[in-house]
């Protein structure tokens, strides 16, 4: 669904749009009809009636974003594993699929197991970004159903935290991301570490200010991301990723093109979506809507979901643009639309999956892709499909990488 530049750079920019408007006491202005980075005010609405109407849902959100207004505020600093430069600031992690060789006695090089977390990759950066991603949207989602200033305040804080504060602020690059022990820096897919950072700034669209969120506060988080947008697009670690044609392609598209809108960089969201991601469409969706280079992961419904997931949050950016990514269609027929066609019989239980899936398959965690399909392109089944496998109203508005890889659940205090 198209929105106005006007009223998408309003909403971002935190004039009367944001949140809806007016500022009140609670923090949850009433809605006047903005957008956020991927959906527009009526799906905020939809979540509001529902939570509204549904006591176990809403103790259910209201205990979630309860748990992180207690405990420490989330920090990059305090960390298990340094990075190679010893900076704490700078964020590291490990590589999720790489073990040690168990035929060497020193265990290197490491080897792939696709698809299994190693245990050491929780004592790294990643988990605690996770968990901010989790907590701010938990905590706006909370503050705009309940009118909470509490929990509008923590997600400001947190968002200070992460991105502003000289003492504690993330800096802006993943140099470190995905090491394989022994290397000195990270490697270019460390850079798919921050696709939930695309969630956590659509949630920023839609905190009201107040006392731990002002407009100095938002215009320094946009500014953090617009240092990271450059990082992305003039470092070799990035140059290398964005020409990755499988999902990690994908996502580094999704997160330059809603990191550049988030920051008011329009031009760069443009110029990404024009230079990549129809060719990326084109390269990976079969004519019938099959995806092989997902189809062949041993998580090959997850993954297949997932690389789908990044193209609808470009689409989104792009219809802000009056692009439209959802009906193109390649001279053979290959196209996005397709491509979720093809995935929602097995979403629904009308067709057993018949490739790789070594762990099983969270279906809810497909609704935001279907939401996104259902808005992008007015397809009535899309939306069908979207409330046959939501559980949970909030989970067309924000995405759990947890659930849908399958790995530890982000939880307050494990930092």
């Amino acid at each position: 669904m198209n929105i106005s530049r006007r009223k998408f750079l309003t909403a971002v920019a935190g004039g009367p749009l944001l949140l809806g408007g007016v500022v009140r006491a609670s923090a949850a202005p009433a809605d006047t009809g903005g957008s956020s980075l991927l959906h527009d005010a009526a799906a905020w609405q939809k979540f509001r009636g529902e939570i509204t109407q549904q006591r176990v849902a809403r103790s259910r959100l209201a205990a979630d974003a309860d748990a992180w207004l207690r405990g420490e505020v989330l920090t990059i600093v305090h960390k298990k594993n340094p990075a190679p430069g010893g900076d704490p600031h700078d964020y590291v992690s490990l590589t999720p699929y790489r073990w040690p060789d168990p035929r060497k006695l020193d265990g290197k090089p490491w080897i792939t197991r696709d698809g299994e977390v190693n245990p050491a990759f929780y004592d790294y950066d990643n988990p605690v970004l996770e968990q901010l991603c989790h907590a701010v949207p938990q905590l706006v989602l909370h503050a705009y159903a309940a009118d909470s200033t509490a929990h509008a305040e923590r997600a400001g804080r947190l968002l200070r935290a992460w991105f502003v504060d000289p003492a504690t602020r993330m800096n802006p690059h993943l140099r470190y991301a995905q090491l394989v022990p022994g290397a000195a820096t990270g490697t270019p897919g460390g850079i798919i570490d921050t696709t939930s950072l695309v969630f956590l700034a659509d949630a920023a669209t839609r905190l009201a200010p107040n006392a731990e969120w002002t407009p100095a506060h938002r215009a320094a988080v946009q500014a953090w991301f617009a240092a990271y947008v450059d990082w992305l697009r003039t470092s070799e670690p990035g140059q290398k990723e964005g020409a990755a044609m499988n999902n990690h392609g994908s996502w580094y598209d999704a997160q330059v093109a809603c990191f550049a809108l988030f920051c008011d960089r329009p031009e760069l969201a443009r110029e990404q979506i024009g230079r990549m991601t129809r060719q990326r469409i084109a390269a990976q969706i079969e004519p019938d809507g099959r995806q092989p280079a997902e189809l062949r992961r041993t998580l090959s419904l997850t993954y297949s979901t997932y690389n789908l997931l990044a193209h609808a949050c470009t689409a989104r950016a792009a219809a802000t643009l009056g692009i439209d990514l959802w009906n193109g269609k390649s001279g053979d027929g290959r196209s996005l639309r397709a491509a979720v066609e093809w995935l929602v019989p097995f979403y629904l239980r009308e067709r057993t999956w018949e490739h790789p899936q070594i762990r099983p398959f969270d279906f809810t965690s497909a609704a935001l892709l279907l939401e996104l399909a259902a808005s992008g392109t007015g397809h009535a089944p899309f939306a069908q499909a979207c409330d046959a496998v939501t559980a949970l109203p909030w989970q067309r508005l924000v995405f759990s990488k947890a659930s849908l890889a399958a790995r530890k659940p982000p939880r307050p205090g494990q930092n």
